[in-house]
């Protein structure tokens, strides 16, 4: 599908050596107008998963109250969590099901489970790949895939993970006008989900050149 499509975001995933970092920036675009400066485009779906999302706010926003529920309705019945493999396999299967009528969405999947910190892309029809390092979604991508590729080493540490996001985020908020208006980051451990205070991601941003 034509990057074109995927207007208005910019979204960061990071596979850290503890965990994963899923960061976002908060501008919603239609066209040139900006229609919100407080857009949320990242998602929590189980206690250790959340997701991104770039395309149709619509759309995305069906897609996570669908696996909301099926991840509380298989935690209940297996008394266990789905993986995230578990819930990017479902939700593939509903994308491509709706190939024909497709979600307007490119997705990013990431979490910690029994198998350790992974991370997801999902394309609108339901390609799926997993990203072993670091990965970025929507129109702001290119600029921070260049600081992505140059910074990130493997095994990086959370500290670390948590930094490079910002980073290629503030750049690629610089160079691509659907993309702005603040960043939301959420940084997951096996002890937990911990969605950031401004405050915090304002001072990183605040050393940055």
């Amino acid at each position: 599908m034509d990057n074109n499509e995927y207007k208005g975001t910019t979204t960061v995933g990071l596979v850290c050596d503890k965990g994963v970092v899923l960061a976002t920036e908060k501008r919603a675009t239609m066209g040139h107008f900006i229609a919100s400066k407080d857009a949320r485009k990242v998602y929590q779906i189980d206690d250790l998963m959340a997701m991104t999302t770039a395309g149709s706010v619509g759309d995305a926003q069906r897609l996570v109250k669908w696996i909301q529920v099926e991840s509380k309705l298989y935690k209940m019945r297996r008394e266990e969590p789905m993986t995230v493999k578990g819930v990017v396999s479902l939700l593939a299967n509903i994308l491509s099901g709706n190939r024909y009528y497709p979600y307007y969405v490119q997705l990013l999947v990431g979490g910690v489970d029994k198998n350790g910190p992974g991370i997801y892309s999902l394309d609108a029809v339901g390609g799926i790949i997993e990203e072993k390092k670091a990965v970025s979604t929507g129109s702001g991508s290119p600029v921070a895939y260049g600081v992505l590729e140059d910074r990130y080493v493997d095994n990086i540490p959370m500290d670390g993970g948590v930094e490079l996001v910002i980073r290629a985020l503030h750049n690629a908020m610089k160079r691509d006008s659907a993309s702005g208006d603040g960043i939301n980051v959420v940084v997951i451990t096996k002890d937990g989900y911990m969605q950031m205070e401004d405050s915090e991601i304002k001072k990183i941003r605040d050393t940055l050149t």
